[in-house]
């Protein structure tokens, strides 16, 4: 048996990475294996390139699971501003965007590099582009690979969920956590686009390439966004952010078309020889505005009776729909679920059921929204198993 280090470090995302940088710079002795020869794809082509990494509406509010408030002591710990702070160590800047957003203002490749160029200076030995064969454990975990078997006292299981598969994801991190006595929460693909063939005169090929705010419902949680309509269905923010609701899988979503107006105020500021549809459209694409009038489009707002303006009022605020299907696995880039967080300490992401096992980033059932906070969890677990090595 070979190279008898003190931490192994399954997985070269961003947690992975920064787990192994912060024990490493702490004088553990790490192995960090991966089965890509270059790893940190995902970290690499995130934010279209530029990782949006963190959040300044960073707090537990923006993350999801059977235990919402797990996150919020790490994240106490490690905010938004020690995010800055912590990629200008590698000579990456920020800028801010929408919604609080922060991206680097240079290639996301820059921060992989710089992540990876740090392991190997303090000490960090790497085994990429090697498949994991198994991972054993007991007093010594003992991980064997393709071309070598490594032993260590503690292990860190930083191998993400199984969606993007295209970025090298897989579920090797949910097997191995069930071998270990650790129970895995349901997993879901999420923040992905969402199939839908159309309803009550609604059609996505007749709306395709429309994109305007709306706001969303999914059980009791409502946020508002932009989507955009596809010809295979729904898509934009306000689509990606819905899969990750609790209630997406059971309850309809509720679409308003025109989030914090009065559709009657609205109609309103036309005459009443103004068709119905022409009037809605002062507000809406014209598309869109014509498939909700349906079969009163063509009549002018005087002739509509209070019920036809009710209905029409509703298909307005509360359009209800299901999905015609579950989100693609290949077009997500999360997957909600994990191991279950019951058995993990908030502070140091310690498995109680598997001493010197550690549990990290998105391998956990702790997913974040939109907007940078799944990079800032892979960065915050990191750094606190890290510490902990």
């Amino acid at each position: 048996m070979s190279h008898p280090f003190e931490a192994i470090v399954l997985g070269a995302g961003a947690a992975g990475l920064v787990c192994a940088l912060t024990a490493a710079q702490r004088g553990r002795r790490v192995l960090l294996a991966d089965h890509l020869a270059r790893p940190g794809k995902k970290l690499r082509i995130a934010g279209g390139g530029r990782c949006n990494f963190t959040n300044l509406h960073m707090d537990a509010s923006h993350y999801f699971g059977a235990n919402p408030r797990f996150a919020v002591s790490a994240l106490a710990r490690f905010g938004p501003w020690d995010a800055v702070e912590f990629v200008a160590r590698f000579d990456c800047g920020f800028e801010e965007r929408d919604q609080g957003k922060l991206f680097l203002d240079v290639s996301a490749d820059r921060l992989a590099d710089g992540l990876l160029d740090a392991c190997r200076e303090a000490g960090v030995t790497f085994a990429f582009g090697e498949p994991v064969r198994s991972l054993e454990g007991g007093e010594i975990f003992t991980l064997r690979t393709e071309s070598g078997v490594f032993a260590a006292s503690r292990a860190v299981l930083a191998l993400g969920g199984p969606s993007w598969r295209g970025a090298g994801a897989s579920d090797l991190g949910f097997r191995l956590a069930r071998r270990f006595g650790l129970a895995i929460q349901p997993p879901r693909p999420a923040l992905a686009p969402i199939p839908w063939t159309g309803a009550a005169g609604l059609s996505p090929a007749d709306l395709s390439g429309i994109s305007l705010p709306v706001g969303v419902s999914c059980g009791p949680e409502r946020f508002v966004d932009d989507l955009l309509f596809t010809h295979q269905g729904l898509s934009g923010p306000a689509a990606l952010r819905a899969t990750l609701r609790p209630a997406f899988a059971s309850a309809p979503l509720r679409l308003d078309f025109l989030p914090g107006e009065d559709i009657f105020d609205v109609l309103a500021l036309s005459s009443g020889k103004t068709l119905a549809r022409n009037a809605l459209a002062k507000r809406l694409p014209a598309r869109l505005a014509e498939a909700l009038c349906a079969d009163v489009g063509g009549r002018r707002l005087a002739d509509l009776t209070r019920a036809e303006r009710d209905a029409l009022a509703t298909r307005v605020k509360d359009f209800a729909l299901r999905p015609s299907g579950d989100p693609k696995q290949a077009r997500a880039e999360v997957t909600t679920g994990g191991v279950d967080t019951a058995a993990i300490c908030q502070k140091t992401f310690a498995a109680r059921p598997a001493p010197g096992l550690y549990v990290v980033g998105e391998t956990l059932d702790v997913t974040g929204d939109l907007g940078g906070y799944n990079i800032h969890w892979a960065f915050v677990s990191g750094m606190a198993a890290g510490t902990a090595l």
